[in-house]
């Protein structure tokens, strides 16, 4: 039943419906509160850090499968290890694997979220692509310690399942967000292809003038 709620979910915001009231551009101020942090967002690096990534990405995703290993390592090594930048990714899943996915990665303490998204990341095709996915997903977190037990504990969770979907949703509705991996750097839109150099650039003039 969860699962043909969440595709009827999915397909108003592909259609670019809001289930209760129809679209409006957000003033930039409401985009600013969506974009402020939360006691839920997790935080990759220093929390004072003054330049703040937020991604709203898919966990079934290749694209941003392709930013965690070739693109975020080298702004990690040169931005977020240094202090000078935080990643907060955000849910917006695309799918029902996705929505299940980082349902899981939410239920682990806050300093195991990162590890499992990228073990996520790196084991996608395994799990996503496999033919029993709901078994190879559990097989998947099973390595950050997520026993059956808590499996099952973890995606019976509504309000936990409510919470995810509800990121998505106010990122299509109120951020204008339709793809992923999406990116806001200080507030505004992240434009353009997510490369290492593209980024470096961005951050390099944000850090220049604070």
């Amino acid at each position: 039943m969860r699962e043909i709620w969440f595709v009827a979910l999915l397909g108003l915001l592909l259609a670019g419906v809001h289930p209760a009231a129809a679209q409006s551009p957000k003033p930039a101020a409401d985009a600013n509160k969506m974009l402020s942090l939360t006691k839920d967002d997790r935080i990759l690096g220093k929390p004072d850090a003054p330049i703040t990534i937020i991604e709203y990405a898919s966990l079934t995703c290749p694209h941003c499968r392709h930013f965690e290993d070739q693109v975020l390592p080298q702004i990690e090594k040169k931005w977020i290890d240094t202090g000078k930048a935080k990643l907060v990714m955000r849910d917006f899943p695309l799918d029902q694997r996705a929505l299940q996915a980082e349902m899981l990665a939410r239920c682990v303490p806050p300093q195991r979220y990162y590890p499992l998204v990228k073990t996520l990341f790196a084991t996608q095709e395994e799990w996503v692509l496999a033919k029993d996915w709901p078994a190879a997903l559990a097989r998947t977190v099973r390595l950050a310690g997520i026993g059956a037990n808590e499996f099952d504990s973890c995606l019976a969770d509504k309000k936990l399942e409510d919470a995810v979907a509800q990121s998505r949703l106010t990122a299509a509705t109120q951020l204008g967000v339709d793809a992923t991996p999406t990116f806001f750097v200080n507030g505004k839109k992240f434009e353009g292809e997510p490369t290492v150099e593209a980024f470096d650039q961005l951050l390099s003039g944000l850090a220049g003038k604070s």
